[in-house]
């Protein structure tokens, strides 16, 4: 979800104005597996690869950067000359302070994750000429392919159950962290179409179907915090397939732990649903079957559909200059996904 996508104060200061229509499309603008734009092993400090080389105990032969994320920083797996591989992260705290603090944030989570979850093991991390830099296991994965694959999907949906049954009554070492409660988040970055009722926030571009349900999008967003509020157990808190990968045995890993939190699952799986939708799967009927759905309120996904469709279309015109250059039109095909979702259910047709 990248809640810092642009600040509250910064994208409530642009001048309330009126976009045109929009289509929604079936795939998104770039593939998720080339959404990145990062720097190369070349281009970080010498003292940052001599001191990670020194972490991995041997010389860092073969790089292979991450096309998958929507940030600049610094994302490959390191191969050695011992034979070793690794997963490096590593971002500048002074150029990009809020990634410093994500991948710190993140490495503490994936130090007290319960064992045997699909994420990838910490190993260590460390800061070196003014960067933080991340470390895991490799994962020898892929991003999943859209359209959706039966058997990826399946095996993404069965990875997800296990997660959310397992952090369904959070581990002690994991709340000591002080998470933030999705309840929280909703009201304070990712309710926004009560910011532009309001004429705080410019409108984004409305597929035809939902033009004029401005009052209708307000309500159901209003829900989410209430119904997030009532949720004890926590979630990843930003379940895109750029955040999945496909190992080779078939089986999903779930990597990009930065923004964990106190929330319901079903936040998790609409998210995650919005690329199944896109690809023509019945994602309603996915939704539903999920057991992350179990306890779900009736109208939990129209709520969910309706924060993220405000959250990502207007977040679409005020992306850092820190993020990826493809980050504005992936938010903005992911907002329309979740509008036209939305239509569909509500019959705005």
């Amino acid at each position: 979800m990248a809640w810092q996508s642009g600040s509250v104060a910064a994208r409530r200061a642009r001048t309330p104005g009126q976009h045109g229509g929009v289509s929604p499309t079936p795939l998104p603008p770039v593939p998720y597996h080339a959404s990145a734009l990062r720097p190369s092993w070349p281009a970080l400090p010498a003292a940052l690869r001599a001191a990670v080389a020194d972490r991995l105990g041997a010389p860092v032969v073969a790089v292979r950067v991450a096309g998958a994320g929507f940030t600049r920083g610094f994302a490959a797996v390191l191969s050695t000359a011992d034979g070793g591989r690794a997963f490096v992260k590593a971002a500048p705290a002074a150029e990009q302070p809020h990634l410093v603090e994500g991948y710190a944030r993140e490495a503490a989570i994936l130090d007290r994750l319960p064992a045997g979850l699909p994420a990838p093991r910490l190993r260590w991390s460390l800061s070196e000429a003014g960067w933080f830099v991340l470390c895991t296991d490799a994962v020898d994965g892929h991003t999943p392919r859209l359209p959706w694959t039966v058997a990826e999907l399946d095996a993404t949906l069965a990875g997800y159950a296990q997660v959310a049954a397992a952090l369904a009554d959070p581990p002690a070492p994991l709340t000591a962290l002080g998470l933030p409660h999705l309840a929280d988040l909703a009201r304070s970055d990712i309710l926004w179409w009560e910011e532009v009722a309001a004429g705080r926030e410019p409108s984004p571009p409305m597929p035809a179907p939902a033009r004029g349900r401005l009052a209708e999008l307000v309500a159901l967003e209003s829900r989410l915090p209430g119904y997030a509020a009532a949720a004890t157990g926590l979630i990843h808190g930003d379940l895109r397939v750029d955040n999945v990968l496909i190992g080779a045995d078939g089986r999903a890993w779930f990597c990009d732990w930065t923004w964990f939190c106190h929330g319901p699952p079903w936040w998790d799986l609409a998210g995650l649903l919005l690329t199944a939708y896109a690809g023509g799967l019945d994602a309603d009927r996915l939704f539903a079957a999920h057991p992350a759905c179990a306890d779900a309120p009736p109208d939990a996904l129209d709520a969910t559909l309706a924060a993220l469709a405000g959250y990502y279309l207007t977040g679409a015109e005020a992306a850092p200059v820190t993020a990826s250059p493809h980050r504005s039109a992936h938010q903005r095909w992911s907002g329309e996904q979740a509008l036209d979702w939305l239509a569909h259910r509500q019959g705005w047709r």
